[in-house]
């Protein structure tokens, strides 16, 4: 285990007592009112499940709560302390109803911004190492140029920035899927549920974002992931059982966004009924990928987007703002992708395109890719291959008329040739025929 690994496992360790959390007590307090205020008898197990807090120390809360006759024991079970059912009384009742005033989260307890900085810049401080094969494996149900792997391995390698750029159609946004889950199959990392600054609690986890790395077995030496690489959590034991519950071992993160993104969803996002924050987009995709797809076509203008990102680009520091004016850095440690089928001149200046560390071009195929394609399709649809037809496509749809070629020509043409096969209940077949009512009814001249 070395050094990093070792800092890591240091700031996870569990609290066990009060003075080892890093969090104001009273935040746990109100978490406690909260849950009991909601769910009425609460034991013991149920606290930990929900606020991730050692049991020893919520013990030690849930005594000094009972001193105080803000709680009372509501069933005791055979195991001691550890196994009691606790209630409100009338007093920690009112004690509560303030706690929901001040907020309504109910769930893990949050860590310190300081400890989720630190965690992210140790787990993201060191390049990934991603190999042509896996890169590859990834790309594999694309037909691309041959050696196009070597322009997508090394961002993901560098972990900083990719620019895809080209004609609609053409697979922009599959190879950023493939990159995604290039990364989830890379070594998992650790992230808190929530976080807290300046009192108020962050909440991190996204269930549609953090997959939990539940494939994870313990290998003897570190932990494998399920797809033959390995990776060690510095000898923590199996399932983290060392590890602070507050923080969860999930796959990379993706995160993506098109048209619908706002500037609003990239900074932190305040429910006024709730009464705390959520993190923006990118905070969530720390350690993964954030994608914008589409770019140039969101509800905002790309300046705005470019501005608000070209400082955190270059430092890889994001400054968020708090509805107290209060401002906080942290670490913004994401692959970020950008797609686009406009033109890269017209979106952006020369001082962004300097910050993207990677430019790749993914343009139409050319006759031979398209014509592999095409037969990758007739499989898929179980159309029988004929000669005949797919001549008649490249002579009367493409040379004749100049029409460029897509990669997601094939697709489209031949679904619609099995849709008119299976109208007029006839065996699936492709004929030159076919081919002209499927295009006549997908381009537009």
């Amino acid at each position: 285990m070395n050094q990093l690994q070792e800092r890591l496992v240091e700031i996870q360790s569990p609290a066990q007592s009060a003075n080892e959390l890093d969090i104001p007590m009273s935040l746990v307090v109100d978490l406690i009112y909260r849950l009991l205020f909601s769910e009425g008898d609460v034991s013991m197990g149920r606290f930990t499940e929900i606020i991730k807090i050692h049991a020893q120390l919520l013990d030690e809360i849930m005594a000094r709560l009972k001193q105080e006759h803000m709680v009372e024991i509501s069933k005791a079970g055979a195991l001691g302390r550890f196994s009691y059912t606790y209630r409100l009384t009338e007093e920690g009742t009112k004690r509560a109803r303030e706690s929901m005033e001040r907020s309504q989260y109910i769930g893990a307890a949050p860590v310190s911004l300081d400890k989720y900085s630190e965690a992210i810049l140790l787990q993201t401080d060191d390049t990934r190492f991603v190999g042509p094969k896996e890169v590859q494996r990834a790309l594999r149900s694309l037909v691309l140029p041959d050696g196009f792997h070597r322009r997508i391995g090394p961002a993901v390698n560098a972990g900083s920035s990719l620019f895809l750029y080209g004609p609609p159609g053409n697979g922009k946004t599959t190879i950023a899927q493939a990159i995604a889950s290039l990364l989830a199959g890379t070594e998992p990392i650790w992230l808190p549920y929530a976080i807290t600054v300046g009192g108020q609690i962050v909440q991190i986890f996204d269930p549609l974002v953090h997959i939990p790395a539940n494939n994870v077995f313990d290998n003897g030496n570190g932990h494998s992931n399920g797809n033959g690489s390995s990776y060690s959590t510095g000898g923590m034991g199996s399932g983290g059982a060392k590890i602070d519950k507050r923080w969860g071992l999930f796959k990379r993160p993706a995160v993506m966004a098109g048209g619908e993104l706002k500037m609003d969803a990239l900074d932190l996002r305040y429910e006024p009924v709730a009464k705390f924050y959520e993190a923006p987009l990118q905070l969530k995709a720390n350690g993964g990928m954030f994608l914008i797809d589409d770019f140039g076509r969101q509800q905002m203008s790309p300046q705005d987007l470019l501005n608000r990102w070209i400082v955190p680009l270059e430092s890889g520091v994001d400054f968020l703002r708090l509805q107290s004016g209060q401002t906080i850095e942290v670490p913004f440690r994401q692959l970020s992708v950008f797609s686009t089928n406009l033109d890269p001149g017209d979106l952006v200046d020369d001082a962004f395109l300097r910050r993207i560390q990677m430019k790749v071009e993914v343009s139409g195929p050319d006759e031979k890719m398209y014509y592999q394609i095409f037969k990758i399709m007739c499989s898929a649809y179980q159309l029988p291959y004929d000669q005949n037809s797919f001549v008649h496509l490249i002579q009367n749809w493409y040379r004749k008329s100049g029409r460029s070629m897509q990669s997601v020509h094939p697709r489209d043409i031949l679904k619609a040739v099995t849709s008119i096969c299976r109208y007029e209940q006839i065996e699936l077949q492709l004929t030159p025929q076919l081919i002209d009512e499927a295009c006549l009814s997908y381009f537009v001249n």
